[in-house]
């Protein structure tokens, strides 16, 4: 018995040390996960980042490149300075920022590499390559930096700058790192997966001491970056330069577009700045004055802007009352019993009405037409009119996003019964009267220029609009551009409908409420002029508004100005839009008298303090007496909430 127990004691022992053999010659043999692992010691993975695609305007010319760069990334644990003061003189940075940058990357890691500094210039590198083999844990990587040779659209384009912690932990798909660059606010953020392209991994073979020694396995695990797609623009850069120079000294917008297609011509936000200023490693220093200045301009206005549209709310309140059937274009109104003064003599027609801006007109417009549904009760009445009268309206646009392809477009505000029921806490305690504002495009209505030049060109058309957009295509026109952008909205208001309000458009600046010199010969431009009161801040001259399209007949751009405590609608904001509607139509001025009154003007208003400031000019006062209508006391607060920039009530 114990002889056995002896045999089965050397086959147990014989066992263990037979599976440990074989154990040991898997691992030392057959796996070669330890020698893989050893060789991640000597391999670095490089990521190339591709090139951003390039921005170009409609006739291509380049508006965004990229010009090479490089970042120079610290390792702390390998680094070693023999001398820090005459390193940081070489690196033209100071020993607290020395001291600050490395103390930054020792907290994110001692033996991994991390940003040290940003963006420097192929000269810049230059001057420090040779020096650099002093120096153990520094190495440079090649990138590149966005460039506007325009110096123009920058509150369009938007910028490109470090993601930030809150946008890497919110990534659907993991893709970005800490470091990287994307783009913030326009075009850049609107198409950052376009433009950014793909990034490419190099695997290399280092030596113990870090230096390269070529490819591992022949680049049999490489991938090559692809440079990200070239955007295509509707933007006539030529034209937007010249808009932003007539919009020095002033605060405002200028928008065009191309009515049949919905292509952005022009979009000019003032004031502005050189886009070149947020591209350079001086990012933060730069931006933070931008957020200082006192005139904002960093705020995109043609987007982000809300104003009352004033008179030229006028065009809708005409077009829906017609469709209605509760206005004809022979409909003659006076001004006895209207609220509202005008400059006119009274006794429009519809045509005439448009063309002198006639505040009592549309006054009894939009009161028969609240009325117009059979209620005797005047406040089931107005209430069955607004609703009507909201679903029309908004129909042209108006009160909710259009879709334009940037981000932070704001809605605007168009009231329904709804709106008044909470704000006069209950339903049936409002009527016309109450709201009778809305009339002449005051009160309760917030409206952007975007949506304004959406209107001219809405009626440029003849009853149809296509969503404004940026986009003309990827590469070349007309790839790539989304669905949406070439969908046609129709307003629902009949073709015949439109004539007598464009012809009033014609007259209006022919012989009516624009400024004669906006008149250009050969440009045959349609408009409606407005002007709002402004209170705010104790501005004491009104907001000047402009909205139209040129040619009357198959018309070729619509535009909308905005200029801020300029005054009457027919002088400031016509002119610019009469001189940007030349200058694409015509590619020249002609208009020489304008276009230099136009540069001259300065309406700024005064900031306490300010470098560089000049009086403003005291415009021409409005020919418009109407009495100021304020929007209703209970919605002031709600109003004032959504609105970036107010204005309070409209003259012509």
């Amino acid at each position: 018995m114990l002889e056995n127990r002896k045999w089965v004691i050397i086959g147990v022992f014989c066992l263990v040390g037979l599976t440990y053999l074989a154990r040991l010659f898997y691992l030392q043999v057959l796996d070669d996960t330890y020698s893989l692992g050893a060789s991640k010691n000597s391999i670095k993975r490089v990521v190339e980042i591709p090139y951003r695609g390039q921005v170009y305007d409609r006739n291509n010319q380049l508006i965004v490149y990229n010009t090479p760069v490089y970042d120079l990334y610290v390792t702390p644990k390998q680094v070693k300075i023999p001398d820090t003061a005459a390193f940081c003189r070489m690196m033209a940075i100071s020993l607290p920022a020395f001291d600050s940058i490395m103390g930054l990357a020792k907290n994110y890691s001692p033996v991994k590499p991390s940003l040290f500094l940003r963006q420097l210039s192929k000269e810049d590198f230059a001057r420090i390559q040779d020096a650099l083999v002093d120096y153990r844990g520094f190495e440079p990587v090649i990138n590149s930096m966005r460039t506007y040779p325009a110096h123009t659209l920058s509150n369009a384009l938007g910028y490109v700058s470090e993601i930030s912690k809150k946008q890497l932990e919110n990534q659907d798909i993991l893709y970005y790192r800490q470091g990287d660059y994307v783009g913030h606010n326009g075009l850049e953020e609107q198409y950052e997966e376009q433009l950014r392209g793909k990034r490419g991994v190099k695997f290399m073979m280092q030596n113990v001491r870090g230096v390269n020694k070529g490819s591992w396995k022949n680049g049999e695990f490489d991938t090559l970056a692809v440079a990200g797609q070239n955007l295509i623009t509707g933007i006539d850069a030529e034209v937007q330069k010249y808009a932003d120079s007539l919009m020095q000294n002033k605060v405002g917008a200028v928008l065009a577009i191309e009515p049949s297609t919905g292509e952005i011509l022009v979009s000019a936000s003032a004031p502005t700045y050189d886009p070149n200023l947020l591209s350079s490693r001086f990012f933060s220093k730069n931006y933070r004055a931008l957020i200082k200045n006192p005139y904002k301009p960093l705020i995109n206005r043609p987007i982000m802007a809300s104003y009352r549209p004033g008179s030229t709310f006028k065009l809708i309140q005409a077009l829906i009352a017609q469709q209605q059937g509760s206005l004809f274009p022979n409909t003659v109104y006076g001004h006895a019993g209207s609220p509202m003064r005008c400059h006119c003599h009274g006794g429009n027609n519809l045509r005439g009405a448009v063309q002198n801006s006639c505040n009592p007109y549309f006054y009894y417009v939009f009161r028969k037409f609240l009325y117009f549904n059979g209620e005797r009760n005047t406040f089931k009445a107005s209430a069955i009119g607004l609703r009507q009268w909201h679903d029309m309206a908004e129909k042209f646009g108006i009160g909710d996003r259009l879709g334009i392809d940037l981000p932070s477009e704001l809605r605007g505000n168009l009231p329904t019964p709804e709106y008044y029921d909470k704000a006069y806490r209950g339903a049936l305690r409002w009527k016309f009267s109450n709201v009778y504002s809305l009339s002449i495009g005051e009160g309760e209505l917030l409206i952007s220029p975007l949506k304004l030049v959406n209107l001219a060109a809405t009626i440029a058309n003849r009853g149809w609009y296509i969503t404004p957009h940026y986009i003309k295509g990827f590469g070349k026109a007309g790839v790539g551009v989304p669905a949406e952008y070439y969908k046609r909205h129709e307003t629902g208001i009949d073709y015949k409908y439109y004539l007598p309000v464009i012809d009033g458009m014609r007259e209006a600046v022919a012989h009516g409420t624009v400024t004669p010199l906006a008149n250009i010969a050969g440009i045959d431009l349609c408009g409606k002029t407005g002007t709002s009161q402004n209170n705010k801040f104790g501005h004491k001259f009104d907001h000047s508004i402009f909205i139209g399209f040129a040619p009357m007949n198959n018309p070729k751009i619509a535009v909308a100005v905005f200029v801020e405590n300029a005054g009457w609608g027919g002088k400031a904001a016509a002119s610019v839009a009469a001189l940007v509607a030349e200058r694409y139509l015509k590619r020249k001025t002609e208009a020489k008298k304008l276009d230099e009154q136009v540069k001259a003007s300065n309406f700024l208003p005064p900031v306490s303090g300010l470098p560089g400031f000049k009086k403003p000019v005291a415009p021409k006062k409005d020919k418009d007496t109407s009495q100021k209508i304020p929007a209703l006391k209970p919605l002031m607060t709600a109003v004032k909430s959504k609105s970036v920039i107010a204005a309070t009530v409209s003259g012509n």
